[in-house]
């Protein structure tokens, strides 16, 4: 049977992966903290699950939804570059390692661009905590050489699907007519489908030339204000109240949250995979929306 591991695979994305790759005929091995499956500690566990493995997919890493204070923001650090860390060792001491490593990376190591879209080759990195979190991360990935197991990364974009993720706040807004757009509203939206990232993984698997980052966003990202305005009307909601900054900062220390994940202006182009000739499943937003919420 063909196997794939999946690691910090108990999370929204990681529970889809599970799903999607079993119902496709996969053994599916998960490295989490959680207890029913290979605990991060035991590293003997960890290198009999990726040997003879097809894929190793990396989604661990502590949920950047909270307030940016030092002890999270060590965690975040740290839960990335640790758990990297001991994949890379891992794979290090297989005798048939992995043929493809898949890391998780960010479409947030960019900065924020309202003036033109980031691309793989001219985009411009932004600086700050959440950069630096993004940098470090791939830093730690491609600094294992590793003969056998090919690496890529993928800087995901804000990721929409049925079962959680950022879905679930924003229809809240919706609902209780909050769902104006938030701060100025010109702040670019960058998105990509559940489903679409999954088939992006499938993708880099098989193309076995493929190597290095790539940036998993939608080809048509939208402002904030499209956003909020095209999930009104997917909702028939026909009006939502605007939050201006200084409503959103009062809001994210009652939430335990950062303004930054709703401010900044994320303008990602997944340029490199559309010129290796992959064709998205949801390429546009109310297509998107369309389905997660009918």
């Amino acid at each position: 049977m063909k196997k794939v591991v999946i690691a910090g695979g108990t999370g929204f994305i990681g529970e889809y992966f599970q799903k999607k790759f079993k119902d496709q005929g996969y053994e599916v091995k998960v490295i989490s903290r959680q207890k029913q499956h290979i605990s991060w500690e035991d590293k003997e566990d960890i290198v009999e699950a990726l040997e003879d493995a097809e894929l190793l997919i990396n989604l661990a890493g502590k949920s950047v939804n909270c307030r940016y204070n030092t002890v999270n923001r060590n965690e975040i650090m740290n839960s990335r570059v640790k758990t990297t860390t001991i994949l890379g060792e891992s794979i290090q001491a297989c005798t048939n390692p992995p043929k493809t490593w898949v890391n998780s990376s960010t479409a947030t190591i960019y900065r924020h661009a309202e003036d033109r879209p980031m691309t793989e080759e001219n985009g411009e990195k932004g600086s700050g905590f959440s950069v630096d979190v993004a940098t470090t991360w791939e830093k730690t990935f491609f600094s294992f050489d590793l003969q056998n197991t090919r690496q890529v990364a993928l800087r995901i974009a804000i990721v929409l699907g049925k079962d959680g993720g950022v879905m679930t706040p924003y229809r809240n807004l919706v609902r209780c007519g909050l769902g104006g757009h938030q701060g100025n509203g010109k702040q670019k939206f960058s998105w990509i489908h559940v489903e679409d990232l999954f088939q992006i993984v499938l993708f880099i698997k098989d193309r076995e030339d493929l190597s290095g980052v790539f940036n998993c966003s939608s080809p048509a990202p939208v402002s904030n204000d499209e956003f909020m305005n095209t999930l009104r009307k997917t909702m028939a909601v026909p009006f939502g109240l605007p939050s201006p900054k200084w409503m959103l900062e009062i809001g994210s220390i009652l939430i335990k949250t950062e303004t930054e994940l709703v401010l900044k202006s994320r303008w990602v182009l997944p340029e490199r995979l559309q010129s290796e000739g992959y064709t998205f499943v949801y390429p546009t937003l109310d297509r998107t929306l369309q389905d997660i919420l009918n």
